[in-house]
């Protein structure tokens, strides 16, 4: 049988409910052959003899769902030349919706000998190089609404989809680390006790454990080593099947969607799992090397590595750029997620040598009616040079504030001269993002992320401790800002672990009361530990996984943690959707939106900035001056709050501010107690006295009638 002549667009399978078309771009290709392969492996070869503008397509009648499938290119092979096709490497569909399983690492999987690289390797790969599978494209999405939550209403968690749910104890041991346990009612209900309004998913792009960490014996458990961008990785599937992943994952973000939750993701578009030139051909590099990677000028056989994973893709290609944009309007269109975050953000930039904000890929996403508008988040570095771009992508996008992070941890853990950096921080780095028209929300604020160590890791250990990852702890970074409280690691001593706690509410407590976007790392709020690992991308084990036996030893942090969110939820003043000024703001208004204090009740100047000790402050937060509308028109307006920040290691005597700041106040948080809201709170008067416990954050309202 001949296929019929099908389309060159969609690019992948389509199946329109008859048959499939494939269509495949390969400038580089003499021919491309289609294979198909039943339950058992015998493989059926079909010649694409279609050609329109190097896209390489037919279509096959009665071919549908679940059919596996790849692909074969034949024409030049040589690698001095950066050319490395061989129809006698399986490839995988760039474009395919679902990919069936892991690869079975084998040398027939490279394009050379292994005893002697230089040497052509012409042993067939099919049946080791996982297939592509046709997917079914239909879905009922019911009344199915993305909940398009502005960013300043927005609480972020960053999560694991296997670990997650694996050791979830009222998750169904079959739905355990899949797409369909995360979306358990037991897990939604805890995300939403926390006020957690989208989940931030590591990559569920189909991804693969490259073969030194299978040698080893362990896995790639974060995922960022992308082989398919459209399809979801088919391990998180409890029934994957023939690409039962694909509507296995839809159901879970119709579940997280009516729950009111957005779902975004991490996605890898600046490299993928084949490596430098001595890593395998699974797809790309056996379709058109030169036209998906970024190769060295001069020099073509080996890559461009900004991310140091082995290669980068070629953004300055149409159809390489084309790929990014499809697979992000797919995953918008047909999966119905609200946003992505981008690892190695600054890759993308890379046009030319340097990073350019203004290169084609920002260009082509400012102009995408779907794509501009949906979360755009940048993990704004990459390891290449000048990579480094935090506060410098396009008025679009918001950012990983990694300075938020740094300075948090700095100033908790009693560091001197932070003071003026950290006010910065809090208030939505201004410095970094007011000059170019964004807004303070372009702040996506974290302490910790699954790049490093978890939260209760950051105040028990000094140095990391990654011996199980095999790298003799050359791996992870070295600079971690952490304090262990005085004994490093796990300790019964009373003392420490009241101290520990205490630091773990400081920090959770400013990053859900500072201004931006919180984002929280799964299992903080109960105390997930990593024994003091701080690059788990490798441990698919206990190590790496949430222990929900810890929400039950705990319950007191996951109680003040659901407590901040709520609050924050209740008082816009925390979520401003415009920068402070500083002075007043309105007309006859006598206080300005934000005023600084010194622990004696003065305002701050700037000799107090510049003090070395620099480690208590009393922030005044106005809440009749919040100058913007909310997007639905109305006026916002608050309480005002004072913030008592004290990250020395000695109580401090605080005098509260008078001259009309407020003339009674109440206590509202308090880490030292671990009290959000506290029923039998005293009202204090303006300009008396409050001792501020060591390292300890308190938040007071204003509880008379406001005239501001």
């Amino acid at each position: 049988m001949r296929p019929w002549p099908g389309t060159p667009y969609p690019l992948g399978a389509t199946y329109d409910g008859v048959g499939t078309n494939f269509a495949l771009f390969s400038e580089v290709a003499e021919r491309v052959e289609l294979c198909l392969f039943d339950a058992e492996g015998k493989e059926t070869r079909y010649a694409l003899e279609e050609v329109d503008g190097f896209v390489h397509h037919g279509y096959l009648l009665n071919v549908g769902p679940g059919q596996r499938y790849g692909f074969r290119v034949h024409g030049p092979y040589d690698p001095k030349r950066g050319l490395r096709c061989n129809p006698n490497k399986l490839l995988i569909d760039p474009y395919a919706k679902a990919v069936s399983h892991g690869v079975k690492w084998d040398e027939s999987l490279f394009g050379y000998q292994f005893d002697n690289p230089a040497e052509r390797n012409d042993d067939d790969s099919a049946g080791r190089v996982p297939y592509s599978l046709v997917a079914n494209p239909f879905f009922d999405w019911g009344n199915d609404r993305q909940p398009n939550r502005p960013y300043n209403e927005t609480v972020i968690y960053e999560a694991h989809v296997k670990g997650m749910t694996v050791n979830h104890p009222f998750v169904p041991e079959q739905l355990r680390g899949t797409y369909a346990g995360l979306a358990h009612p037991a897990v939604v209900e805890h995300l939403q006790k926390l006020g957690v309004t989208a989940v931030e998913l590591l990559p569920v792009h189909q991804f693969v454990t490259d073969h030194g960490l299978a040698q080893k014996g362990l896995t790639n458990y974060w995922g960022y080593n992308t082989i398919g961008y459209f399809a979801p990785h088919d391990s998180y599937a409890a029934m994957p099947g023939e690409g039962g992943q694909v509507q296995e994952f839809k159901g879970m973000v119709k579940a997280f969607h009516e729950a009111g939750i957005e779902v975004i993701l991490d996605v890898v578009y600046n490299h993928t799992a084949e490596g430098n030139h001595l890593g395998p051909t699974l797809s790309m590099r056996g379709i058109d090397n030169e036209a998906y990677y970024r190769l060295v000028e001069g020099e073509p056989e080996y890559y461009m590595d900004y991310t140091g994973t082995g290669n980068s893709l070629n953004v300055r290609n149409p159809h390489t750029l084309q790929l990014i944009m499809d697979s992000l309007r797919y995953w918008v269109t047909e999966m119905h997620v609200d946003g992505f975050r981008f690892d190695l953000a600054s890759a993308l930039a890379r046009e030319f040598y340097d990073v350019d904000r203004l290169s084609t890929f920002f260009d082509l996403v400012q102009q995408d009616p779907i794509v501009s508008q949906v979360k755009l988040i940048a993990e704004p570095w990459d390891v290449g040079p000048g990579g480094y771009q935090v506060g410098n992508f396009p008025p679009l996008w918001t950012e990983w504030n990694g300075q938020f992070r740094d300075t948090v941890r700095d100033f908790w853990r009693g560091e001197p001269s932070t003071l003026g950096e950290f006010a910065s921080r809090i208030t939505g780095s201004s410095d970094l993002y007011q000059d170019d028209g964004r807004r303070p929300f372009a702040s996506i604020n974290f302490v910790t992320a699954h790049d490093g160590f978890t939260l209760r890791d950051l105040v028990s250990y000094n140095d990391k401790h990654n011996e199980a990852n095999g790298e003799d702890g050359r791996d992870g970074a070295d600079d971690n800002r952490s304090w262990n409280c005085g004994v490093e690691g796990e300790t019964d001593d009373p003392e420490v672990l009241a101290l520990r706690a205490r630091q773990q509410r400081n920090m959770l407590a400013t990053l859900m009361l500072s201004q931006g976007v919180p984002m929280i790392l799964h299992g903080d709020e109960f105390g997930r530990t990593q024994q003091g690992n701080n690059n788990v991308y490798c441990q698919d084990s206990e190590l790496s996984w949430v222990d929900w036996e810890l929400a039950k030893e705990n319950a007191d942090l996951v109680k003040f943690t659901a407590g901040l969110g709520a609050f924050r939820h209740r008082h816009p003043v925390f979520r401003r959707r415009r920068f402070f000024q500083g002075g007043p703001v309105g007309k006859g208004a006598k206080l300005g939106d934000i005023a600084w204090f010194t622990p004696a009740g003065e305002e701050m100047t700037e000799q107090n900035w510049d003090d070395g000790f620099g480690k208590a402050v009393v922030v005044f937060l106005n809440g009749k001056a919040i100058p913007d509308l909310d997007p639905r028109g109305m006026h916002v307006e608050d309480n005002s709050f004072l913030l008592a920040f004290n990250a020395h290691y000695e109580d401090i005597d605080t005098t509260l501010p008078g001259n009309g700041y407020g003339e009674s106040w109440t206590v509202v948080v308090d880490t030292a107690t671990g009290e959000v809201e506290p029923a039998d709170t005293k009202p204090i008067e303006g300009g008396g006295r409050l001792t501020l416990p060591a390292r300890s954050l308190i938040v007071l309202q204003r509880t008379e009638t406001e005239a501001e």
